[in-house]
């Protein structure tokens, strides 16, 4: 990241997961982890996890972090995993999304990276 932004915003849209593995409470706690180990961030207490039944039913999911925060929203009628990793740290995008893939093995992915600032 150039030093002229203030953070980075990793977007990732997966679609096609299986769905057992986005409605499966300890494969999203675990994933969780290894995301944060690997774009070596550090967490802030536990992840918010929380199952929500309305019109696109899943979880849903957030963890702060030193430098900001990770969210997430998982869609158990067609498969999506819709995450964003925003920090004012560096990271590698393409660990994170190694990661994900790992954990949620998508039929398709689309990233894009925002850049937040400017520095003042």
């Amino acid at each position: 990241m150039d030093n002229k932004y203030w953070g980075k915003h990793l977007i990732l849209n997966l679609s096609g997961c299986p769905t057992n593995l986005i409605t499966d409470e300890d494969n999203i706690r675990e994933w969780s982890k290894t995301l944060i180990k690997a774009i070596d961030m550090i967490a802030y207490g536990d992840p918010f996890l929380k199952y929500f039944d309305n019109h696109d039913p899943g979880y849903t999911f957030s963890q702060i972090i030193l430098t900001s925060n990770i969210t997430a929203h998982f869609v158990d009628t067609h498969g999506g995993a819709y995450i964003d990793i925003f920090s004012c740290k560096d990271f590698v995008s393409e660990d994170a999304l190694k990661v994900c893939v790992e954990f949620f093995s998508p039929e398709h992915t689309e990233s894009q990276e925002l850049y937040r600032g400017p520095k003042k």
